[in-house]
């Protein structure tokens, strides 16, 4: 039971991290839009669903309440500010979203909070990722880092990379759901933000070995985690092939295995850690019985109820934006 719902876990911050992060990244690349008809092509790509994409952080953060309260617990107090910052991120984008149509005006004001919110909120997610590769400081089992134990080089490095990730993920969906002048705006830019990213992967790197980070000695150790960067490096050749032959599809699917290598990188590199090095899945599960209770709901109906909704969901809204009658 307790794997069932760290796989579960895993899934669903997964599934967050590609459908969010693709709508993330289209508002930031928003700012950069080069007239007013672009960004509502934008916007149109992204309009069927970006709040159905955000409510997987909504379902990573029951699962991480119900399932394991000891970890909701302590990165709740780690987090508080990064949290807060990301929601509200999150919050003035939806509003934004909903205003800028009805704004004439000040229409400006409601572009600018859709971009900041974009950026605020993939930022701050990436100051989180930093600050667990990192290590949080623990005493007795019990935070002690204060408010600000999170901010440091490295995680703002990672805020930073993320955002990055994110803009390449979004310039790879414009490229696969635009026509015409927003479509080959992003694929200009994708061999831009794919060798930012690059640089953003070598400096963690360079950075895990200069400081001699714990997680460092882990991929050491496990050698088998190699693998993942392995494929990444096959996705980035057809990202590339892709970009030079002028398909509209693969770039898309080629970030998506890259956001997937090296998710499960960190993932398997943390294992069988829930904060690394700190608390272990074994410490941080609830009991077996509200394991066992939240199965029958969260488990059994919720979550494949989530992910039926979203299948028909890109399945009704696929295609071109402007595209033959029946596509989005």
């Amino acid at each position: 039971m307790v794997l069932f719902w760290v796989a579960l876990l895993a899934i669903s911050i997964m599934i967050y991290l590609l459908l969010d992060g693709f709508d993330l990244g289209v508002g930031m690349l928003f700012g950069i839009a080069g007239s007013e008809a672009d960004r509502d092509t934008m916007l149109d790509t992204v309009a069927p669903v970006w709040d159905g994409n955000e409510t997987w952080l909504v379902v990573a953060g029951v699962i991480l309440w119900g399932a394991f309260p000891i970890v909701y617990a302590t990165l709740l107090s780690a987090f508080y500010l990064p949290v807060i910052i990301m929601l509200l991120g999150l919050i003035l984008r939806g509003v934004a979203f909903e205003f800028r149509h009805r704004a004439a005006r000040f229409r400006w004001i409601w572009d600018a909070s859709f971009v900041a919110g974009s950026l605020a909120a993939s930022f701050m997610q990436g100051v989180t990722i930093g600050a667990l590769v990192q290590g949080l400081k623990f005493t007795d089992g019990v935070y002690a880092g204060g408010v600000f134990g999170w901010l440091n080089s490295f995680s703002v490095l990672c805020g930073i990379g993320l955002c990055l990730g994110y803009a390449l993920l979004g310039a790879t969906w414009l490229v696969q759901k635009c026509q015409s002048s927003v479509r080959d705006t992003a694929r200009r830019q994708i061999p831009v933000l794919a060798v930012a990213v690059m640089m953003f992967l070598i400096a963690v790197f360079a950075h895990a070995l200069i400081e001699n980070l714990p997680i460092m000695h882990r991929w050491l150790d496990r050698p088998y985690l190699f693998i993942f960067p392995a494929i990444g490096a096959v996705a980035a050749a057809v990202l590339a092939s892709s970009i030079l032959h002028r398909n509209d599809r693969w770039p898309f699917a080629a970030v998506a295995v890259i956001f997937g290598t090296a998710f499960g990188t960190l993932a398997l590199s943390f294992w069988p850690y829930m904060i690394p090095f700190a608390v272990t899945i074994d410490q941080a599960a609830a009991p077996h019985a509200s394991l066992a209770f939240m199965f029958w709901g969260e488990g059994l109906f919720v979550f494949p109820l989530m992910v039926l909704y979203v299948a028909i969901g890109y399945r009704v809204f696929r295609g071109k934006v402007g595209g033959p009658a029946g596509h989005s």
